[in-house]
């Protein structure tokens, strides 16, 4: 961690939050090389759906619990008719509050939360590298097409893995 720890309190986000959610995805996502430029839209297109299963912010809690950080978790279809799989994206902090525990605790809140609703699994398209300490990792038999395949990753919760191709929620193909 960089910087001094920051006092989180993390909700499920409420009628309002849209605006700042907004801005701090866009600012997250400004200077990402991988970035599509159109994050803080899908979480509205998501959002407009009915596809956010789970939208948490995280608010500092000693700056009038400004949103600092936020995690959508939408539903995605895989082709062996597998059920209860969420896709996790895009998980936004601001930009100078990074290293400082934001997006890991709002994965860990987020995967919690999604074994308390019976979720199977949750796939993410993402660095190899930070996401495998949650224990994401590559499954060569759940395949999601274009990216190379080591940045699709998956967290199995119960039963078995799937064995297929994964499409996101209908706001990923706007």
């Amino acid at each position: 961690m960089n910087g001094p720890e920051i006092q989180l309190a993390i909700r499920a986000e409420v009628a309002g939050d849209e605006a700042a959610i907004f801005a701090l995805t866009e600012a997250a996502f400004a200077e990402m090389p991988f970035s599509d430029g159109d994050e803080q839209e899908l979480v509205n297109r998501l959002r407009a759906d009915g596809d956010l299963t789970l939208s948490l912010v995280a608010e500092d809690a000693e700056d009038a619990g400004r949103i600092v950080g936020h995690i959508a978790i939408s539903p995605v279809t895989i082709s062996d008719g597998a059920q209860d799989w969420y896709g996790l994206g895009p998980v936004s902090v601001w930009p100078e509050l990074h290293h400082r525990g934001i997006g890991s605790a709002l994965i860990r809140r987020a995967i919690a939360d999604m074994r308390e609703l019976g979720a199977n699994g949750i796939a993410l398209l993402g660095s190899n590298v930070y996401y495998p300490r949650f224990g994401f990792k590559h499954y060569p038999q759940l395949t999601y097409p274009g990216p190379p395949s080591e940045y699709f990753q998956a967290l199995l919760l119960d039963g078995e893995m799937p064995k297929g191709v994964l499409s996101y929620a209908r706001g990923f193909n706007s």
